[in-house]
């Protein structure tokens, strides 16, 4: 899918998972539920960090572009590494190892450790790069062309530090969920595995499909490109998409988020 529908895919995720939270019995205070939802956003676009034109790769100017050259390797040498006689050649690393459950889970864990030992500054930088993303996913119509990247990371900034210190009062979700003391903010790397799994899920749907089951082989091949009957699938930014997908992720985001804050 197109970055616009994979934002969109990740905010309704979150709003769906804090809709169970709320009848679980683990209501998020709604700062939990509004930075979810905009790192999940923002998550739902990462694992594209291995192509050079996607919207990541292009967000954070000559350090986002040298570090999808370095994923885009990494990703092309894991896949030459470990692929199975089945597993087609390939000439690059796009959507092989961002693009699996083991990089959502090791990316998600890396973020909640940081964000535990790395303390308020971490957990900034964590939000900062996530609310690029989102901006850049949700708002994708108002942000394109390069000058406006420095009004995306001025508003980033803004709601990354007024959404930060929210968080922080007692009470507002800085301990949602890991209540133990030195857990604060723990919960912070849930929404970046569920964003990344979101991705994964929607590009399955794709003609493409997507390896999201490596490294656990199938058949004669590890980089199985899981995905529904090929009847089924569609083709990156059809209509499917654009007049079926993305009205969808809406209404079912607005119906989350009524359902995670009791209005419903």
């Amino acid at each position: 899918m197109m970055g616009p529908a994979h934002s969109l895919s990740g905010a309704a995720a979150w709003l769906g998972v804090g809709a169970a939270a709320s009848a679980s019995g683990h209501t998020m205070p709604w700062p939990v539920l509004l930075a979810g939802a905009l790192v999940c956003a923002g998550a739902a676009l990462a694992p594209d960090l291995d192509h050079k034109a996607a919207t990541i790769s292009r967000s954070f100017g000559p350090v986002s572009r040298g570090l999808c050259e370095i994923v885009d390797k990494l990703s092309y040498a894991v896949y030459k590494g470990t692929k199975k006689p089945g597993d087609p050649s390939r000439s690059g690393g796009h959507r092989t190892l961002t693009h699996t459950w083991v990089w959502a889970v090791l990316i998600g864990a890396g973020a909640s450790v940081g964000a535990v030992e790395g303390g308020r500054w971490a957990v900034l930088a964590i939000l900062f790069v996530h609310m690029v993303l989102a901006i850049e996913g949700l708002l994708w119509r108002a942000t394109r062309g390069s000058s406006s990247d420095v009004l995306v990371w001025l508003l980033a900034a803004t709601s990354t530090w007024i959404i930060g210190d929210i968080l922080d009062d007692p009470g507002n979700g800085a301990g949602w969920l890991f209540t133990a003391p030195g857990q604060e903010y723990l919960w912070l790397g849930l929404p970046i595995v569920l964003g990344a799994l979101v991705h994964d899920i929607g590009d399955a749907l794709t003609v493409s499909g997507c390896p999201i089951l490596w490294p656990i082989p199938i058949g004669r091949k590890r980089w199985y490109p899981l995905g529904p009957p090929k009847a089924l699938r569609f083709r990156a930014g059809s209509w499917v998409e654009l007049k079926v997908l993305m009205p969808a992720f809406m209404v079912l985001g607005g119906l989350g988020g009524a359902a995670a804050l009791n209005f419903i």
